[in-house]
């Protein structure tokens, strides 16, 4: 077998094989760091109208990315009066001067940018390279400048660039989710040695994979939070995939074998299904091709890229390091509680919980699925949008601009409608505006503006609603589906907010094919490892309740706010557009490494001539608890994410740690061991033409002592 030559091969030559990863982990790191591709945040390409409406904007108006930064002006004694009205121009000028600003309005020289009360005004920095473009230290540096000093005003300043700049990027996520990963393995594992094998092994490989990713973000760009998402899932993944090998090794060494023959047979079979779990991530990871948006194409490649170095060191790194660590991989124990040879006598809680649930599996099958659908059922009123200042910290400058503008001029002010038409006639551009004008759910229209070249016009419209208002939506399509078309004016619907909307519909449009296309894969492989279309087919199912009721519980905390404020989210808002579309092929790719590696190892105590109903106890008991652990380590490092400033990572660490809790208990602990009951010898059926076509499995010698441990 391929994979167990490799394995011996790691092993006799482990000094090479170790030089060789430090070595190339090295070079990586310093081209990938070095030369780093600038991440690219832009949702809006494709075929919509606001994609059409932006290259309108960069054909006829060059130096209008339509992006800006936003002074929001506060007074109660008037923004009029002359003391108000110093500092603000003095603001205004700082604002001017700032790179990549291309004009200012100001609420002095510009109707309709003062309150009618007299209390509220803006101004209005336009900007010439897209917010993602703008340098955070420039932003930072306005920040503060506009923000210092009191007085009778108060200045904010909001816009895509603000938030940006206001949320740090990395943090003490990954560090606190492998100290936890750390505390999990010594409970796991009782030894230091044992613990520090899958830490080394994962940090190569996100190590490598995260220096690869920044180096193929200048074929494929990604937005901003792809590292991040990476990290997430290599760090999981990378321990999880060590911590599979490394138990089937010590158990092999337990059993009375040699460390290179554990090794070997360690990497042969939990190694093989490491290979087809990562394989199955990462193939769903690729299913985000479907959504035909260049920046998901890099995203999934950033994350897909992770998970193969962890791959690729669980099945070489680790078998040289297990080489250095011989019989002494328990060595350094720590204090805890041991088991004695009395305590073996008896049958593992795993076997004996197995065995009830089978006892009644209709029963327990049915309460699990309840469980299950009653957390699903919140998603069935899911909205999607992408975060905008409204949804920041209360703290930061773009939250309190945007409150500042919402009181004074209506909420719809953050949510501006750029309509941009290829007709430059006066007149035309003028129908347009007041039939926009006269539209249900219009706050205001600013006068129509010609290009340069006169073949082109904007007119930008304000709703009464704001971006995460789900009445915003329903007035960009009534625009573009009914008013519009009424003037005949060929005109297209465009803005950050317009874009947002485009997205979502083109998430929720695709959302399906993306669904059919991963499952389908992912049965394929599933069928390929186990060689049975039953329990194939059974995976699936429980890994779709499973996603869906983790999107239940996200739309609940999120959207609904139920205990929001408690996990981190300054808000209630709309799920972020990309999260459900993100979480789909992730989770349903981490859900099926816990099914392979325990169903694997049920085929193979039934392949070894025990009957389904006890290679399903013995299997669930063996696995149980490097599956508690790996699930234990994936949730503290998604959790770990809530501590961070970016709330759309923060919706995508709860989902992610939430479905895998999920999976480790309800699914794995009470459905499987109930279907596969239910099911008996019918789980095995494979069709024999589809048999013939598949794969032979390796046989390995499985040791039938009811009481083994794992």
């Amino acid at each position: 077998m391929r994979l167990a030559r490799l394995a011996r091969f790691c092993y006799r030559r482990r000094r090479l094989t170790v030089a060789g990863w430090i070595i190339g982990t090295i070079v990586v790191m310093v081209l990938g760091f070095g030369f780093a591709a600038e991440p690219l945040n832009d949702f809006s390409g494709g075929d919509s109208g606001s994609a059409k409406a932006s290259d309108l904007l960069d054909e006829h108006f060059p130096g209008n990315s339509g992006d800006s930064i936003t002074l929001a002006v506060r007074a109660d004694g008037g923004v009029r009066s002359p003391q108000v009205k110093a500092r603000v121009e003095q603001a205004i000028d700082r604002l001017a001067k700032t790179p990549h600003v291309a004009s200012v309005s100001s609420p002095y020289e510009r109707p309709g940018q003062i309150s009618r009360d007299g209390k509220t005004a803006f101004a209005v920095g336009e900007l010439d390279v897209p917010s993602d473009d703008m340098p955070r230290s420039a932003v930072t540096a306005l920040l503060d400048d506009v923000r210092t000093g009191a007085g009778p005003v108060r200045l904010e300043l909001g816009g895509s660039a603000v938030d940006t700049a206001e949320t740090p990027g990395g943090g003490p996520s990954e560090a606190i989710g492998v100290l936890a990963a750390i505390v999990i393995l010594l409970v796991a594992f009782g030894s230091v040695l044992a613990m520090g094998l899958p830490i080394v092994t994962a940090l190569f490989g996100i190590g490598s994979g995260l220096a690869l990713i920044m180096l193929i973000g200048h074929l494929l760009p990604a937005p901003a939070f792809s590292p991040i998402i990476a990290a997430l899932i290599g760090l999981g993944v990378g321990i999880d995939y060590a911590l599979f090998i490394v138990t089937r090794h010590r158990e092999e060494l337990h059993a009375g074998n040699d460390p290179e023959d554990a090794t070997v047979t360690a990497v042969s079979t939990a190694g093989r299904a490491v290979l087809f779990a990562g394989s199955t991530v990462v193939i769903a990871l690729m299913g985000l091709f479907i959504m035909q948006q260049k920046l998901l194409n890099g995203v999934a490649v950033a994350a897909g890229v992770a998970v193969l170095m962890t791959m690729l060191g669980a099945v070489t790194l680790l078998p040289a390091l297990l080489g250095f660590a011989g019989h002494a991989i328990d060595r350094f124990r720590v204090p805890g509680p041991r088991s004695g040879r009395a305590g073996r006598a008896r049958r593992p809680l795993a076997e004996r919980w197995a065995r009830t649930v089978q006892a009644h599996p209709v029963a327990a099958g049915l309460c699990a699925a309840v469980v299950l659908l009653l957390l699903a059922v919140p998603a069935l009123s899911m909205r999607l949008s992408l975060p905008d200042s409204s949804t920041q910290p209360h703290d930061h400058s773009g939250y309190q601009a945007s409150r500042i503008m919402a009181e004074g001029f209506g909420p719809g002010t953050a949510a501006p409608l750029v309509i941009v038409t290829e007709d430059g006639n006066g007149g035309a551009a003028a129908r347009l505006a007041g039939a926009v004008r006269e539209t249900p759910g219009i706050a205001a229209v600013q006068p129509p503006r010609t290009s340069e070249d006169g073949r082109a016009s904007i007119v930008i419209a304000f709703p009464k609603t704001g971006p995460q208002d789900e009445e915003t939506p329903k007035l960009v399509h009534t625009l573009r589906d009914e008013v519009i078309p009424r003037t005949g004016v060929h005109a297209h619907v465009g803005g950050p907010n317009a874009a947002s909307i485009d997205f979502a519909d083109e998430v929720g449009g695709r959302l399906p094919l993306l669904i059919a296309v991963v499952v389908g894969l992912s049965l394929v492989l599933l069928v390929a490892l186990v060689r049975s279309v039953t329990v194939a087919v059974q995976a699936a199912l429980m890994n779709l309740l499973s996603i869906a009721a983790a999107y239940g519980v996200v739309t609940a905390v999120v959207q609904w706010g139920w205990a929001g404020r408690l996990l981190g989210f300054p808000t209630d808002m709309p799920v972020t557009t990309w999260v459900p579309l993100m979480m789909f092929p992730i989770l349903f790719g981490l859900s099926m490494d816990y099914e392979v590696f325990l169903v694997s190892r049920v085929r193979e105590i039934y392949e070894a001539g025990m009957p389904t109903r006890e290679a399903v106890a013995l299997g669930l008991s063996r696995t149980a608890r490097v599956i508690t652990a790996a699930a234990a380590i994936m949730v503290m490092v998604f959790l770990s994410v809530l501590l961070g400033a970016d709330v759309a990572v923060k919706q995508m660490g709860l989902g992610l740690s939430v479905a895998i809790l999920i999976d480790a208990t309800v699914v794995r602990l009470v459905l499987v061991p109930a279907l596969m009951e239910l099911f008996g010898e019918a789980n095995w059926w494979l069709p024999g033409p589809l048999g013939r076509l598949l794969p032979s499995r390796p046989a390995h010698a499985v040791e039938m002592r009811p009481g083994a441990r794992v």
